[in-house]
Formats: C-alpha cells, sequence, structure tokens
C-alpha cells in the first residue's frame, strides 16, 4: 500500500560527536488532533498538513503530507491542541542498508517547553526490514511502544513531563 510510513524510534544514549556536521532541519509543528493525528509542521521555509493513520502496531501506519502555504500554517496554527512543538532535526546516514535502501537516522533535539529530551527515528522500507535492524551503539533504548514518545502525545498531554523521559 502506498504512503505507509514505517519507523522505529528510540532514545539517544549519547550524542554523535560530529553532530553539527550533518544537515539539519528546523522544525515548528502542532497538533489539530490526536488519534488520528493531524499535524501542521514547518521545516525550514516549507509547510505540510499531515494526517497519520491509526495504527495497531505503533510501527507502521497511513501517512499523507500535503503541501501548505505559509499564510495557511500562519492561519491554522492558533487552532492547534497542546503546546507547539520546536526541535531541530539531524539527518545523519547510517552506513546500513535495508532492502537497497540507505536508512537515515532522524535525531530530533527538543527545544523547550521539552528540551532536554532527544530522540532518533529511523523510517524502513518493510516491517522485516524494521523488525531486523540493529541500532548503533549511540542509539538507546527502544521506545517505539511507549506513547508518552509519540510526538501528538508529547504535545497534547499536559501530564507529559520530559524530564522524567530521560
Amino acid at each position: 500500500m502506498d504512503n505507509i510510513e514505517i519507523e522505529k524510534k528510540w532514545r539517544v544514549a549519547h550524542l554523535p560527536a560530529d553532530l553539527d556536521t550533518y544537515d539539519s532541519i528546523d522544525m515548528e509543528q502542532a497538533y489539530l488532533n490526536e488519534h488520528p493525528t493531524v499535524r501542521i509542521r514547518r521545516e525550514n521555509d516549507t509547510y505540510f498538513l499531515t494526517y497519520k493513520g491509526i495504527s495497531d502496531n505503533d510501527v507502521s501506519h497511513v501517512e499523507y503530507n500535503l503541501p501548505l502555504t505559509s499564510e495557511a500554517f500562519e492561519h491554522m496554527l492558533p487552532k492547534h491542541d497542546g503546546r507547539i512543538i520546536r526541535k531541530r532535526r539531524y539527518i545523519i546516514p547510517l552506513d546500513i542498508e535495508a532492502e537497497g535502501v540507505s536508512l537515515k537516522a532522524e535525531l530530533d533535539v527538543f527545544d523547550a517547553p521539552f528540551k532536554p529530551l532527544v530522540i532518533v527515528e529511523v523510517e524502513f522500507p518493510s516491517v522485516a526490514a524494521a523488525e531486523n535492524f540493529i541500532p548503533p551503539e549511540w542509539f538507546g533504548e527502544e521506545v517505539t511502544h511507549d506513547k508518552r514518545f509519540k510526538n501528538a502525545v508529547i504535545a497534547i498531554d499536559p501530564s507529559i513531563d520530559p524530564s522524567e523521559m530521560l
């Protein structure tokens, strides 16, 4: 099926020493709905509306990204639920291939009020590739199935305290 995102996520045991050498994206995202997830996101100067379908396994779900204008983003931003997430995402190539695809780590360093939270995600070409993935040593504990580490939950649930997630 097209538009399936397959990803897993981890806490970070330690940041790569050469972090500033990787490409990065400044992101701002806000949630209009949690279940299913509907969010708006700014990635540098590009804007999206994203729909993520409900998943029964936390690893794969339907996802659609639709382009927005900056004006549409700004119009919808005040309508968000919960807190706005701001973070810098570093794109770190991994020396790992899965089914002919070069895997990349997407390392998210969150700004206040979620600082010092740092999460790393990897997207996979298949569920089998995700299941067989052996993470690099700098990845920490896997948190794919821990709802507290879902961005929509972090943003919308006021009881989430990032300092308790380290």
